[in-house]
């Protein structure tokens, strides 16, 4: 004969009073404790033995919940699997996620982590503005492992045209941090960021040089404007008169050393 389930009511459910366990069918109870408390019960063997597994107080799982959970579980134990051990590993699951970083948390570890290989504190400036709430707002609180494609052309697509030079560095930092978390475990599959083959085909090609030359300085003004720098002391004026002298490269005048003249 078939076995009965679901003989309780919600009506039957909030209206019991007396302690003890009342049958729903398929090793499902509702518990009714001393002191009136009410709360869910499923019953099934493993390994021969009877076991017990609570589903939650009634007041937080209603009978359609608990009618629910309890199919699940019974699905399991016949499968031969332990509901105890899967609603554990689910739970476990759950507080992972829940613990797993944000994109901003994850980045501002980053930052501190390799500040020491910068040249200078504009460096880690930058870093630190591009990567903060000013550009990556939209990310910075979201789960890491969850960062899209979508995600990263909503930051860039709005500066992308405007201010080239800055969403290119952007794209890079933030290909980077989603590179350091990938190495870490954090994430799985291709960057997001990545440019070549992925973005490239989304974006347009950036523009070199996108603030254009400075204009030169027209051929017949040049010795008197030679002849007012020599009437300066700073040393900007000298780095820029022996420019304009030997036609040396701006890297190369502002790195000279008077150590490294010959004797």
């Amino acid at each position: 004969m078939a076995r009965e389930v679901k003989r309780l009511t919600a009506r039957t459910v909030s209206s019991l009073k007396e302690p003890g366990r009342y049958a729903d069918g398929g090793g499902l109870y509702l518990q009714i404790g001393p002191t009136g408390t009410k709360a869910w019960l499923f019953l099934f063997k493993r390994g021969g033995k009877r076991r017990e597994m609570g589903l939650g107080a009634i007041g937080d799982v209603s009978l359609a919940e608990a009618r629910q959970k309890a199919e699940e579980a019974r699905r399991i134990a016949a499968e031969s699997g332990d509901p105890f051990e899967v609603r554990k590993a689910a739970k476990d699951a759950r507080r992972e996620a829940d613990a797993a970083p944000t994109f901003g948390g994850f980045a501002d570890v980053l930052i501190a982590g390799i500040e020491g290989g910068f040249r200078n504190e504009k460096h880690i400036y930058q870093w630190k503005q591009t990567l903060g709430p000013a550009y990556c707002a939209r990310i910075r609180d979201k789960k890491i492992a969850e960062i899209s494609t979508d995600d990263v052309l909503a930051i860039l697509q709005p500066i992308w045209l405007e201010k080239n030079e800055t969403a290119s560095r952007l794209r890079g930092r933030i290909e980077r941090v989603l590179d350091a978390a990938k190495a870490k475990g954090l994430r799985s599959g291709e960057n997001p960021a990545r440019w070549r083959g992925h973005l490239d085909t989304l974006l347009s090609k950036r523009q070199k040089l996108q603030r254009g030359h400075h204009p030169a300085m027209p051929y017949g003004e040049v010795p008197a404007f030679i002849a007012d720098l020599q009437k300066r002391e700073a040393m900007a004026a000298r780095a820029l008169e022996f420019a304009i002298l030997t036609a040396a490269r701006s890297g190369e005048v502002l790195g000279a050393r008077a150590s490294r003249l010959p004797a």
